[in-house]
C-alpha cells in the first residue's frame, strides 16, 4: 500500500464530508430531490472512505499463529463492503427517492443555492479525482489507463477513482435535473435525475464488487510479473526447467510464489545456494514478492 494512495482516499475522505455538508443544506433549502441524492451520495462517500482507511490499517497487522501469511487481505474485505455501500445507500437510496420525487412532486424553489453548491462540490469532487489519477499514474505500470485501473490491485487507487467518476457524473446530472426542472417548471427533470445517479451508483458500484471478489478469492499477481518471474527462473545457469509460477495476492504490496523448479545435476550444498540466488534476483527485480515457495523435482547428485 503506497502513502501516494492512503493520500488520495485522505483526500477524497475530507472533499467528500464537505460536500456533504453543503449539499444537504442546499436541498432542504431547494427541495431539490437529486441534490438530497447528491447528498445522500457524499455521506456513503465519506463512510467508505473511512472504511477504506480502517481496512489498510487492520491489512498492516503482522502475520501471527491464526494468520501465518499475515492480514493483507483484509483490505480486499472492505473494499467489498465499500461496493455493497454504494451499491444499497447510494444507488437504492437515490433511485429510491427518485420515484417518490417523481410519485409525489414538490414544488421548486430557487435554485440558486442549488447552482452554487454544484459548482463548488465540482471543484472539490475534480481536485480529488485529479490528485488520486496523478497518485495512480506514479505507479501504474506501461499499459493504458484504464486497462492499468482494471488490473490495479490497491483498493485504495481504484475505488477513489471509481468513487470519483460517479461523482462528478452524478453532479453533471443533478445540474442538468435541476436546470431542466426550472426551465420547463417540471419537477419530473428532477426526480428523473436521481433516479439515473442511482443507476450510476449501482453500475459502478457493480464493476467494484467484481474487482473486490477476484482479489478476495486470490487472484494471480499481474500476468507481466508471472512472466518475468518465469523468465528470471529459466535464466539460471543452474535451472533445467520450471512450470509458470503459481502466485497469489495477498495485499497490494505483498505477492506469494510458488515455483516448481528442475534443476541440473548439482549438489545439496550447490542447489541450497542457487534457490537462495533465485530468491534474491525475484525479490531484487519484484519488491513486492514476500512469500517464495520452491518445489524442487528431479535433482541428480554429482
Amino acid at each position: 500500500m503506497s502513502d501516494h494512495n492512503k493520500s488520495s482516499v485522505y483526500g477524497a475522505l475530507f472533499a467528500n464530508l464537505a460536500i456533504a455538508v453543503m449539499k444537504f443544506i442546499a436541498a432542504f433549502i431547494s427541495g431539490s430531490s437529486a441534490m438530497l441524492s447528491e447528498a445522500i451520495h457524499s455521506v456513503v462517500d465519506s463512510g467508505n472512505g473511512l472504511l477504506l482507511l480502517f481496512g489498510i490499517n487492520r491489512s498492516k497487522r503482522p502475520a501471527d499463529e491464526d494468520h501465518p501469511f499475515g492480514h493483507g487481505k483484509e483490505i480486499y474485505f472492505w473494499s467489498l463492503i465499500v461496493s455493497i455501500l454504494i451499491f444499497g445507500l447510494g444507488g437504492g437510496m437515490s433511485f429510491y427517492e427518485g420515484i417518490e420525487h417523481i410519485k409525489h412532486p414538490e414544488e421548486l424553489t430557487d435554485p440558486f443555492w442549488n447552482y452554487m453548491v454544484l459548482g463548488g462540490a465540482f471543484v472539490f469532487e475534480g481536485i480529488s479525482f485529479v490528485i488520486a489519477i496523478r497518485n495512480f499514474n506514479k505507479e501504474k505500470g506501461p499499459g493504458s489507463f484504464w486497462e492499468e485501473l482494471r488490473n490495479s490491485k490497491d483498493p485504495a487507487a481504484f475505488a477513489v477513482i471509481y468513487e470519483d467518476s460517479a461523482a462528478l457524473l452524478g453532479l453533471i446530472i443533478a445540474f442538468l435535473g435541476v436546470f431542466l426542472g426550472h426551465q420547463f417548471n417540471n419537477p419530473f427533470f428532477d426526480g428523473f435525475a436521481s433516479v439515473l445517479i442511482g443507476i450510476v451508483l449501482a453500475l459502478v458500484a457493480i464493476i467494484m464488487i467484481v474487482e473486490s471478489r477476484d482479489l478476495l478469492i486470490g487472484e494471480s499477481a499481474r500476468s507481466e510479473m508471472v512472466k518475468g518471474i518465469c523468465q528470471l527462473v529459466l535464466k539460471d545457469p543452474d535451472v533445467m526447467t520450471a512450470r509458470t509460477p503459481l502466485t497469489m495476492q495477498m495485499a497490494p504490496d505483498d505477492v506469494l510464489v510458488l515455483l516448481d523448479v528442475q534443476f541440473k545435476d548439482i549438489t545439496n550444498t550447490d542447489m541450497e545456494l542457487v534457490i537462495s540466488r533465485i530468491e534474491n534476483n525475484i525479490r531484487t527485480t519484484y519488491p513486492t514478492v514476500k512469500r517464495i515457495f520452491i518445489e524442487a523435482g528431479n535433482i541428480v547428485q554429482a
